[in-house]
């Protein structure tokens, strides 16, 4: 099975994103040494629809990036809802506030620019939804300062957990090793109910009990 042919008619079959998502992935291409952090179509789509089904009243988005995620996270934030958002680096942020001026959130985004170590337990808010999507290596310290602020039945989200595809190889790095211990991790946690979703680079989703 050819998985990107496959993506290709996934994306294909799909509702297409919206012109400023489009003008958004373009930016990033253009503008950023890593375009392929960004969430994209697919995995974008699922964000939008996990976010309207949920409805969240606040959001937790851990790796802003350049905020392709966060346009589509905020797609269910309930009107007078709050979506904050961490990111380490600095030079990114030109391009995600100017995006969330072009999509009218930049009033519900509260964007925090550091070390998300520090800021989450700053924040006093209790969560809906949780996306972390930041470095690797302290997925699951974030997981761990993040998961007293969830509500009861709130989601947590982790990207790229698949680690195209080293997860599931016998012999790996160490930044593949932190992340099978990170999934290992969600599954043995009897405090949440979860599902490894083999979407782009791998989606754990993660539901509190």
């Amino acid at each position: 099975m050819d998985l990107k042919k496959i993506t290709a008619y996934c994306e294909k079959l799909s509702s297409p994103p919206s012109d400023l998502l489009i003008q958004l992935e373009r930016e990033t291409h253009l503008k950023t040494l890593a375009p392929q952090m960004i969430s994209g179509h697919i995995q974008g789509a699922l964000l939008s629809l996990i976010s309207e089904w949920v409805q969240p009243q606040a959001i937790l988005e851990i790796g802003t990036f350049t905020g392709y995620g966060t346009l589509c996270l905020s797609k269910g934030l309930r009107e007078n809802g709050t979506l904050h958002t961490i990111e380490v680096n600095p030079e990114l942020t030109a391009i995600s506030r100017k995006y969330f001026l072009l999509a009218g959130i930049e009033e519900r985004v509260q964007h925090y620019i550091g070390d998300a170590q520090f800021i989450i337990p700053a924040i006093d808010e209790l969560f809906d939804l949780v996306f972390i999507d930041a470095g690797k290596r302290e997925y699951q310290l974030h997981y761990d300062l993040v998961f007293e602020k969830v509500k009861p039945g709130g989601i947590i989200l982790a990207d790229n957990v698949l680690w195209s595809g080293k997860v599931s190889d016998t012999s790996s790095d160490k930044d593949t090793e932190i992340l099978k211990a990170f999934n290992q991790k969600i599954k043995d946690d009897s405090r949440v109910r979860n599902l490894l979703l083999p979407i782009r680079d791998g989606l754990m989703i993660a539901i509190k009990n």
